[in-house]
């Protein structure tokens, strides 16, 4: 959506329902994937390969053509849609681009969701605003009564295993660390918006539900990032 309006091409969303999207999209005529595209910590879980197989989001219906993936709608956006560029024209510049375009996608996604559900495990108080509002809109679903449902559901792997949200935090200034780097390079945050700040500012946006991350995010470079993306909707 935000590589759309980037490129000022009108369009309709369509919602899914969470955790019914693969077969939503499938539905819809997407196609979907021979092998996993997403792991973690590495490695590609069993219940993360079947919905990967399926089917994936986001997905884009352009002309008759269906695209399938972050990476992929921003080549073809630019590919149907040169000006304005997703991507710098300077080749080492937009290696440079890529790179983090790449992390942003296979890495801090991933760290993002999982921290997000982790969050939500822990009760609606431990998000900004219960997860009613924010950045990306209503958190999991747009009641609270179905939010608390999804968060215990979706939120059972942490209370059976709570190293694994502590490992998370603990790689979590590293990675804003990261992200700092790239906006003081130029890589991110620059004159013109780029595929990267595209696919990082959302998973930042996602981090601000917690409630005991937002703070750090806010005060870095990361967090002007996301301002600038993604504001932050009046209350």
């Amino acid at each position: 959506m935000l590589m759309l309006g980037h490129k000022g091409i009108a369009y309709r969303r369509v919602e899914l329902h969470t955790g019914l999207h693969p077969l939503s999209v499938r539905i819809r005529g997407f196609a979907g994937n021979r092998t996993p595209i997403r792991t973690v910590d590495g490695r590609t879980h069993t219940s993360l390969a079947m919905l990967d197989r399926a089917g994936t989001v986001p997905a884009l219906r352009f002309a008759g053509q269906r695209i399938q993936t972050n990476r992929e709608i921003a080549r073809f956006l630019d590919r149907e849609r040169p000006e304005p560029p997703l991507f710098p024209p300077d080749r080492e510049q937009r290696q440079e681009v890529e790179n983090a375009e790449r992390w942003g996608d296979e890495v801090l996604q991933m760290t993002a969701r999982r921290l997000g559900l982790a969050a939500a495990a822990h009760g609606l108080d431990a998000l900004h605003r219960r997860g009613n509002d924010g950045r990306l809109g209503a958190l999991l679903a747009p009641g609270e009564a179905m939010r608390v449902f999804a968060a215990r559901t979706a939120g059972l792997p942490f209370r059976a295993n709570r190293d694994s949200e502590r490992e998370l935090l603990g790689v979590l200034p590293g990675m804003l660390d990261r992200i700092d780097a790239w906006v003081n390079a130029g890589v991110l945050d620059g004159t013109t918006l780029n595929a990267a700040d595209f696919v990082i500012a959302p998973s930042l946006a996602l981090l601000t539900y917690r409630n005991d991350v937002r703070p750090e995010i806010e005060a870095r470079a990361a967090g002007a990032l996301v301002d600038r993306v993604l504001p932050e909707p009046a209350p």
